[in-house]
Parts: C-alpha cells; structure tokens; sequence
C-alpha cells in the first residue's frame, strides 16, 4: 500500500494487525466522544494565508525541552510499540533519531531502555507511572538515569484506568495468556505472525526480570496495570521533583488551575492531554484546552501539546495557539504498525512535508516566525 498520509497508514494497520491490537491503539472510552473531539476541534480554528513573501526556504527548527530540535515535534510515549511490529521501540527510536528528534519510552514496553540505548544513541525521555510498590519506581529511575535519559515524563491521568469497551469486547488487559480462542483470531494475520516469532516472545522490559510479573507481555501487563499508585497526589510530585535531577514533565493536563499548581510543583513542562480519549470520556479535546492553559501560565512553565495530530497544519494551529512542542503518538504508531521503521520515517517525512507547506502557505518561513505571530496567524472559525 502506498503510503502518503496518516490516514494511509492507518488502513494498512488495520489490515495487518489482529484486531486486539489495532483496537488497543484505535479506540477511546466508553463512546469515545473525547477521542473524536480531539480530532473535530481542529476545524475550530482556521489558517490565516499571507502572499507575496518570500518563501522559497523555509525552517522548521525549533527549541523544547531545554534543546534545538530540527523539528517541532517528537514521539511521544506509547505502549507496547514492539506487539505492533518486531523490535518496535527500537524501530520507532532509530526513524526519530534519523530525524534528529527525540522518543520518549513508555514504561509498558516490549524492549527496556537498557536495549534501547544499545541501539541507538540519540535522545531518550521516559515516561512513568508511579507504582504502589515504590521499590519498581527506584528501579525504572534507575535505569532511566543509566541510559542517560535526561527528560521524565509523568503521566498523571490515570490514576484510575477507564472503560475501553473495544478491549473489553477484545479481552485486552483481561487476558493473561494466549487463549485458543485468542490464538486462532491472532493467526488471521500471518505476517504479523511471522514478525512476532522472529522477534521473539514479547515481554515488558522493565519488569520481565521480575518473577512476580509472570512470563509474557499480556501477564506482566495485567500485573504492572494493577500496580499503578491509585493514591498519586500532588505531594509524590514534590518527592519526585526532589530526586530526578533531570527535567520533569508532567503529562495529561487539561485545567489552567492545574497548570499552575504544577509550575509551583517545580515542574519543568507540562502537557496538553487527555491521554487520546482514553481516559476521562466527555472532557474537553486537547486543542480547545491549550489556549486557556498557556494564557494562564504566562510564559512560567513550558507547555508542549498531544492529541489528535494527523496533519501538519494540526501540528501548526497547536504552536501557533501557544505550544512549543507537539508530541506524536498514534500517528506515528499506524505507520509502525504498517511498514516498521520504514512506516515511522515515512509518516514523519510526511508531516514534514506538510508542515513545511503549511507554512509557506501561509507566507512564513519558519516555526520562529509561526510561533512570533501566534494567534494572529489563526482565525476562529
């Protein structure tokens, strides 16, 4: 299949997947009125088009996170890259490095960040869940800061896991191992298949030395879910702050008042999100959050963007409403999904394209400028 946009590359997953797996990256909560809002909200905002500049070169560097990046975004956390396509992490990482940006690991990974920093030496954000056993939290720091990993990501929405009646229908986090029934419906897709055998068993790397984990991604997955700190507050922010020396980004904020509680916390950044219509079902879409966040803030606390991203004039509305990054995840995840390290480079080659484009378009010739210009380069619609 020729690939020439998101959407592209969202079909071929589908049709490479087995459905478990497709669902899991596809679909929201309950009736996914926040996954869809995510997207629909875009259209709320219209490009400003200027003519008769000089465009012919056009720059998309920018800086987040405390580093120049040639691009104005990066891949954001995302579970269980390597059920998607064989060795994904490493797939996904080494197509961001070609790039020159950065992939920030999901705790539920199938290849741990020891192996991932064997493969590729560019630059690694961890994101993390705080666990009720804070001995497994010492232990991801720690090997967070042995593969030099400089910027953490702490995912504070989920706390508490909501209903994703696809996995329900699916059985995913419910199943523990291979069923027959599972089995059977897995072998419907060969070459997926095939790319698993070759890769090996798939297992979640930061526990699969742990016994009490079990063997195998879909039993440590259920153990490491069930573990999750449903008490996580404000004050393991404070703790947190005080033992990572790195940069500490807070991800899944959606309230100004929130905002600033976590610049007065000592955070470094702070993420637009809503966890991709996976958590709270009915709350506002990311993109129609942004503006009152970053107007609150006031330039205090750096805010970076997720959710909903599948074309580059998506990726220019959020840094023009205030973003000074954007974070990909299911976009970059069909294309994995679809064609391995291949798909990753071409989805991020396409969004390249078009941001680019947009951006002449619109008569500039630089993220700087977009981001100088802000909102005078949107119109309500």
């Amino acid at each position: 299949m020729n690939i020439i946009n998101v959407e592209d590359a969202r079909e071929a997953a589908r049709r490479r997947l087995p459905r478990i797996f497709f669902d899991y990256i596809d679909g929201g909560s309950f009736g996914e009125e926040t996954l869809h809002a995510n997207r629909a909200d875009f259209a709320r905002w219209t490009l400003v088009q200027r003519v008769l500049n000089d465009v012919s070169t056009r720059d998309l560097a920018t800086r987040f996170l405390g580093a120049d990046h040639p691009l104005p975004f990066m891949l954001g956390p995302v579970g269980f890259l390597g059920l998607y396509a064989g060795g994904g992490e490493i797939a996904a990482a080494k197509a961001a490095h070609a790039a020159g940006i950065p992939l920030c690991l999901s705790t539920f990974s199938i290849a741990s960040l020891a192996k991932l920093r064997q493969a590729t030496t560019g630059p690694l954000a961890f994101q993390l869940y705080v666990m009720s056993d804070r001995a497994i939290g010492d232990e991801l720091l720690a090997q967070a800061r042995e593969a030099g990993v400089d910027t953490l990501f702490l995912t504070v929405d989920t706390t508490i896991t909501s209903v994703r009646e696809r996995d329900v229908r699916n059985g995913f986090r419910s199943l523990t191992r291979i069923s027959p029934g599972l089995g059977a419906r897995l072998m419907t897709r060969p070459l997926w298949c095939f790319d698993m055998l070759r890769a090996g068993m798939p297992e979640v790397g930061a526990v699969a030395h742990r016994p009490e984990f079990g063997k195998g991604v879909l039993e440590q997955a259920s153990h490491l879910s069930r573990r999750i700190d449903t008490r996580l507050s404000w004050r393991d922010v404070d703790a947190l702050r005080a033992r990572w020396p790195g940069r500490l980004v807070l991800k899944g904020i959606l309230s100004p008042e929130d905002a600033l509680t976590a610049r007065a916390a000592g955070a470094d950044a702070i993420v637009v999100s809503n966890h991709g219509g996976r958590q709270l079902d009915g709350t506002s879409s990311t993109i129609a959050a942004l503006p009152g966040i970053v107007d609150a803030t006031e330039g205090g606390i750096e805010v970076l963007f997720d959710g909903g991203i599948r074309r580059g004039a998506d990726i220019v509305k959020a840094l023009a409403l205030g973003a000074s990054g954007v974070l990909l995840g299911r976009a970059y995840v069909y294309g994995l999904a679809a064609a391995g390290e291949a798909g990753v480079a071409r989805i991020l080659a396409h969004l390249t394209e078009e941001v680019s484009l947009t951006l002449g378009l619109m008569g500039m010739r630089s993220i700087d400028e977009l981001k100088a210009r802000g909102r005078a380069a949107l119109r309500p619609r």
